[in-house]
């Protein structure tokens, strides 16, 4: 069964992010999940547009860029620059006012247009936008933070975007709190990929290219 598994590098060790960086690849990483967090749209502030810019200097592999920022399309061009094509950048609907104007300059850079959606955010209020973007980022937990618990009324938004992604063309991600037993439930569903955190790869007693050999021959 193909599904992506993307590493949440705010989990990462920062005493040594080359090598983190290296070793993730090494281990079959397929993505690296970027969360910047200005600490007004959540309440925290994690990685930086710099430690972005490095990441994307040390490795070929894909970027998915988180924005948990206020007004986003204040700032995005700063993160496009340092982007490739097949890179990703994701926005939260509520932080911005006109969200599809935000999209359309992700569009126009030639990088992947995504949405986030929280916990407390209904399909139905964010319906015409999934008819522009290629991926949408499911929060099972309250944006800001790693660690935080699952939240299980989540799973039904997810069931309600596998009804639609078929139609609309889109990607549906995991972000939050996602331990082997939600990848066992939601990968044969249709759930196109996993952000691993400190849940299941980070601050594990394994090298990551063990637990991730471990997650691709989970038993479906």
């Amino acid at each position: 069964m193909k599904f992506e598994l993307m590493a949440s590098m705010m989990c990462a060790n920062y005493g040594n992010l080359e090598k983190e960086v290296r070793d993730l690849e090494e281990g079959g990483i397929d993505s690296f999940h970027i969360d910047i967090m200005d600490g007004r749209y959540v309440p925290n502030f994690a990685m930086s547009l710099n430690d972005m810019a490095y990441i994307a200097s040390a490795t070929k592999k894909a970027l998915d860029v988180h924005l948990m920022v206020e007004h986003p399309n204040h700032t995005v061009e700063l993160f496009i620059k340092h982007l490739r094509e097949g890179d990703t950048i994701y926005i939260h609907p509520e932080a911005e006012y006109h969200p599809s104007t935000t999209l359309q300059k992700i569009i126009n850079a030639g990088i992947t247009p995504g949405i986030a959606i929280n916990p407390g955010t209904s399909v139905e209020t964010v319906m015409e936008m999934l008819r522009i973007v290629k991926k949408v980022l499911v929060m099972t937990v309250n944006p800001g933070n790693a660690g935080q618990m699952y939240m299980p009324y989540v799973g039904k938004k997810i069931t309600k975007l596998l009804a639609l992604k078929e139609d609309m063309n889109f990607q549906i991600y995991w972000d939050g709190a996602c331990g082997a037993d939600k990848i066992i439930e939601y990968a044969p569903k249709g759930v196109d990929g996993f952000v691993l955190g400190t849940t299941l790869l980070f601050g594990q007693e394994r090298s990551y290219g063990e637990t991730l050999a471990d997650i691709r021959e989970l038993k479906f």
